[in-house]
């Protein structure tokens, strides 16, 4: 009896190491499982019916042919056990499919479509049947694009307009929703500064959002000639031709916005000892504001660090890298700042200010 209770205890671990295998070789099906919501247009299907539809009214709105009913049901219940859309049932019986917090952000003039259907495009989804390969050569090249496409993320996107489109439109839409919450949830952050620069600031979204917010605050961009080029005109924001890795113009506030995790080390202590010649022209209230994500940071529930660690390694297909304070804090220090400080309040990222 003893050794068959032991060998009981044994078959589950086996059987409790298979879950976790294949946990984890069948998570790409929530990505897809997702892509595929965004492709039919689900979540806007039970939005035009109020925020709750049985299976019948989102195949009248979205669009899919009507006799795969019966493969929605499936792909609808992958979708409520992940968090995307909740359920319930009638009074006959029949089930209801409601939107949730996350799906809710599918929909409305203000939504993340255009990041989801940037981050689960095959262009960016394929390189990483490579890691491997990948993982067997020296740094810095090729990069995990490269390796898949031939071209850098960056080349690609300046060869093909409509893949460049789909960049600029995804980081809008992310952008839209980070600042709003920023703004709101830390407006400290950018009160009794005068002048901010938003250094590679594309088309000046984020700027805008904190000059509307602060009408007090002068904002600019710093960003390449051919990104200035292409500028909106008539906005509160000015627009200034430069590379970061040269001079950063001077300002009370040196914006960087999610751009940090594009480079290595050496040249992140480049932008950052530029940001601190632009500010220290005033003797006080001076600082760099950084949003990016601080690993380890913030809530420790297991979808927050996972997401974060994923994403680290999610970056790494253009030899980025995302930081956990030890590692802020060396190139921080090591570019001439003093002190810094960490406030997690933007889900996954945070915002970091440092003072010269």
């Amino acid at each position: 009896m003893a050794l068959n209770q032991e060998q009981h205890i044994l078959d589950q671990g086996l059987l409790d190491g298979q879950l976790v295998l294949w946990h984890n070789t069948f998570s790409y099906i929530k990505s897809m499982a997702l892509k595929s919501t965004l492709d039919l247009g689900i979540a806007d299907a039970i939005h035009h019916q109020g925020g709750k539809a049985s299976l019948p009214q989102i195949v009248a709105k979205a669009t899919l042919q009507p006799s795969k009913i019966s493969c929605l049901r499936r792909l609808m219940r992958v979708l409520t056990v992940c968090g995307v859309f909740a359920t319930e049932h009638s009074a006959d019986g029949e089930a209801v499919y409601a939107l949730t917090p996350a799906s809710r952000l599918l929909v409305g003039s203000v939504n993340m479509v255009p990041i989801m259907n940037m981050l689960l495009h095959p262009i960016l989804v394929s390189p990483f049947s490579d890691l491997g390969t990948w993982f067997q050569q020296e740094l810095p090249d090729p990069e995990l694009f490269k390796l898949k496409h031939g071209k850098t993320f960056f080349e690609l996107a300046d060869h093909d307009p409509s893949y460049n489109k789909l960049l600029n439109d995804g980081m809008a839409s992310d952008s839209r929703l980070l600042m709003d919450i920023a703004i709101r949830e830390c407006p400290g952050v950018f009160q009794g500064i005068g002048s901010l620069v938003d250094v590679a600031g594309g088309h000046g979204g984020a700027a805008q959002a904190i000059a509307k917010a602060f009408p007090d605050v002068k904002c600019s961009v710093l960003d390449l000639d051919h990104v200035v080029a292409k500028a909106p005109t008539g906005t509160a924001v000015e627009y200034i031709a430069g590379d970061m890795f040269e001079s950063v113009p001077p300002a009370d506030a040196v914006f960087l916005k999610w751009i940090m995790h594009d480079w290595r080390d050496a040249d992140c202590i480049k932008i950052l000892k530029n940001c601190k010649k632009a500010i220290t022209a005033k003797d006080v209230g001076v600082k760099v504001i950084i949003i990016d994500m601080v690993v380890g940071a913030g809530p420790q529930d297991l979808k927050h660090k996972e997401t974060q660690v994923m994403f680290d390694l999610f970056i790494m297909f253009i030899n980025g890298i995302e930081r956990d304070e030890q590692e802020w804090k060396k190139i921080i220090f090591e570019a001439g700042f003093s002190d810094y400080k960490i406030t997690p309040i933007l889900g996954v990222r945070s915002i970091i200010e440092v003072y010269p």
